[in-house]
């Protein structure tokens, strides 16, 4: 089974986002539900209603992404709201990997476009692969801008 690619991946709805958030807590760091709930301080069925019902307070979401290694949910919320949700780039020289992964993005939002209005798809996929390629274009702007002035890569000095 291919491995997949969680900076692809997108929720299109509150519930679906909780689920992929468990999911990637047991691919990437082999969480369990009770793990994260752990890490969070709550009790496991507790957290399985909230995430079930859509009804988690918004102030544990921060620590339920961070337990579970993803923001989806915090993603899929500026996204409802019709806002555009970029990593903040470091103004780092961009390598041909960045550039590869935008085309790619690109090159997938245009074939969902297609597959949509030749009624293939539906509209949440296209609307997924769309926003994928507008984030990749807007981090890339906001890298080019910040070129000038990067920022010291904390997270990268060894000590």
């Amino acid at each position: 089974m291919p491995r997949r690619n969680w900076k692809k991946v997108r929720a299109g709805n509150l519930k679906q986002a909780n689920d992929l958030c468990f999911q990637h807590a047991k691919e990437k760091h082999n969480r369990s539900v009770e793990m994260i709930a752990e890490l969070m301080g709550v009790n496991s069925w507790t957290l399985y209603k909230w995430a079930d019902e859509g009804k988690m307070p918004v102030r544990l979401v921060r620590s339920f992404e961070h337990a579970c290694g993803i923001d989806l949910v915090s993603r899929w919320l500026a996204t409802g709201g019709n806002k555009l949700v970029i990593d903040i780039p470091s103004g780092k020289t961009g390598n041909a990997d960045d550039i590869f992964a935008l085309q790619d993005s690109s090159n997938e939002a245009v074939g969902a476009l297609l597959n949509f209005y030749a009624e293939k798809s539906t509209a949440e996929q296209a609307l997924i692969s769309v926003q994928n390629a507008l984030e990749r274009f807007s981090w890339h702007k906001m890298n080019v801008e910040k070129s000038h002035q990067p920022e010291i890569p904390f997270d990268e000095i060894e000590s």
